[in-house]
């Protein structure tokens, strides 16, 4: 059987190095620069995102509480996560590639795959302009905080 399936990818331009933007992709340091962002770590060795790292999100237009594990970890060039609810399991990727002048390109994909009927009806919500509008909310985001250090206030 097939399950329904999007892949989605987006390209940010962002304006510091791998260095400084690698550790806030992290469910602990988004705090610092995601609003909203809430979450529930649920192990960790280090205290901060590391590989196989769990944690869990509730986001009401995501569906149910999503659980989060840390599947790849290669510092400051590239983490993955896999993110499963009842709904759906998303194979959540950003690679930092370094560009000149201390900017970087992120390119964050994502393979999101319905789990039963209400998730194939789901995956099939998610338009390309929700889910672009979505992440240039984000690159606006964490450009904010890298310039300013301080989380953007959102009207």
């Amino acid at each position: 059987m097939k399950r329904s399936r999007t892949i989605k990818e987006f390209t940010m331009n962002i304006c510091a190095g791998p260095e400084r933007i690698f550790p806030l992709l992290c469910p602990v340091r988004e705090y610092e620069w995601i609003q909203p962002w809430k979450c529930e770590v649920v192990y960790t060795n280090s205290g901060i995102a590391e590989l196989d790292c769990v944690f869990k999100t509730q986001f009401p237009e995501d569906g149910p509480e999503d659980t989060w594990v840390v599947s790849r970890y290669e510092p400051p060039k590239r983490i993955e996560f896999i993110r499963v609810n009842s709904l759906r399991s998303i194979r959540y990727s950003i690679e930092i590639i370094s560009q000149q002048r201390g900017s970087s390109r992120a390119i964050w994909k994502q393979v999101i795959t319905g789990l039963n009927k209400e998730g194939d009806d789901f995956v099939n919500s998610i338009t390309d302009v929700t889910y672009n509008e979505e992440m240039a909310l984000l690159e606006k985001m964490i450009n904010h905080f890298l310039k300013t250090g301080d989380l953007m206030k959102l009207t």
